[in-house]
């Protein structure tokens, strides 16, 4: 008996773990390809950093990590991402050309024996992707590549881009409108989100006991995710409840700045910098807050939250959550339903709403409750990896109804 050879997937990627338990980088990349291994032979692209194998195989996925420079050299991804470090390093764009050639190379070299190729974020890598391709191309945008490139060069590479792409996925409505305003058909946009392992890690349990009522951020010291809101709406809240602490778990390039404001508002005794930690051990940090917080808000250069994945993890903890009311946080955020919403950027209606979940056991548990089972119904990884992986089997028998053509 012959087994039929799974058709061979190509996903391209600039940030992705770099070795086995990264605190600092985004594993939503991983635990989807991980989870298409099942239905497809997984490739997977990424950028080399120093210290990370250039060739392994991490749960079944063929990770290939391609050198752009000199290995000391090679610190344009990672830490932050890409236009991150070239806002807090601009020199870093002398790194640029190099690391672009070098993708696009490693993309057409891997792209002759793949099938079809799922390309995470509009530019660049949907961009290499399309450039002379041979094969369907499913391009997933995260947030920050449609809503944090304004420039003219980029705006044109990215309308472009989609209109070669054979399909966009969008995590949010709010993308997808953007993504509509940028020229692509609304028969060739899917709103499909990444996802949270709701079954087995991101779960409810007993929280640990806590002397001090305990405020909770997770995610990158960006400037989008609003942290210096929640640290300026901190003073008001501990006038309610004297004792409250806030934790930041989670590193990047606004946290000097950060520390500094806790410093300046009088507070910093209150403010403990966790920094990064593993993802394995967010749930346990989760269930020991009384209230996590995401004050996300619009950055300056015009990015904003996506869709905001640590949040669902928090409410798949059963967390009580307070966000903001930005478009893409209301996906799954229903004011006074799944958690309470307050105007991104006002800290005075932050330490309100912080406040009154302090004051409520029974709300807080309440919305607790609600909020996981909203999004264990709509972000369990199960559910959105046979989603993925049903589009890209579709892209390539549409291929092979089209003779080939693409």
């Amino acid at each position: 008996m012959h087994t039929v050879a799974k058709p061979r997937l190509l996903v391209l990627t600039s940030t992705y773990p770099r070795w086995t338990d990264d605190p600092t980088t985004p594993a939503f990349v991983h635990e989807l390809a991980r989870r298409l291994v099942a239905r497809f032979d997984v490739h997977l692209l990424a950028p080399h950093f120093p210290g990370a194998s250039c060739h392994e195989v991490l749960d079944g996925v063929h990770v290939h990590r391609y050198r752009y420079a000199p290995e000391q050299w090679e610190r344009l991804a990672y830490e932050g991402g890409i236009l991150t470090r070239l806002r807090r390093n601009p020199w870093l764009a002398l790194m640029v050309p190099a690391l672009l050639i070098s993708q696009w190379l490693a993309t057409k070299r891997l792209q002759r024996d793949a099938h079809v190729v799922h390309a995470h974020w509009v530019l660049p890598q949907g961009l290499l992707a399309v450039l002379g391709r041979r094969i369907p191309v499913l391009c997933t945008a995260h947030g920050g590549d449609l809503f944090g490139l304004q420039s003219i060069l980029s705006g044109w590479l990215k309308r472009w881009t989609l209109r070669h792409v054979s399909r966009l996925t969008v995590v949010s409505r709010a993308l997808a409108e953007e993504a509509l305003r940028n020229g692509i058909e609304p028969e060739r946009v899917l709103v499909a989100p990444m996802g949270v392992d709701l079954q087995g890690t991101f779960i409810p349990g007993d929280p640990a006991e806590q002397d001090v009522p305990t405020l909770l951020f997770v995610g990158r010291l960006v400037a989008k995710k609003g942290v210096a809101t929640l640290i300026e709406a901190l003073p008001a809240i501990r006038q309610r409840h004297p004792d409250a602490r806030l934790r930041v778990v989670g590193d990047g390039p606004e946290r000097e700045r950060l520390e500094d404001l806790a410093r300046h508002l009088e507070i910093a005794n209150a403010v403990d910098f966790v920094g990064a930690i593993a993802n394995r051990d967010l749930p346990e940090i989760f269930r020991a807050a009384e209230v996590v917080v995401f004050p996300s808000v619009i950055a300056e250069d015009g990015d904003r939250e996506g869709f905001g994945l640590v949040a669902v993890e928090a409410l798949g903890c059963a967390c009580a959550v307070v966000g903001s009311d930005l478009p893409a946080m209301q996906e799954y955020l229903r004011d006074g339903e799944t958690g309470l919403v307050t105007r991104a950027g006002d800290a005075n209606a932050l330490a309100g709403a912080v406040s009154d979940l302090l004051d409520d056991p029974t709300l807080r548990q309440r919305l607790g409750e609600a909020g996981r089972r909203y999004v264990v119904e709509r972000y369990d990884w199960t559910a959105v990896a046979s989603g993925y992986a049903d589009q890209l089997e579709g892209l390539i028998d549409e291929m092979a109804a089209n003779g080939g053509s693409t």
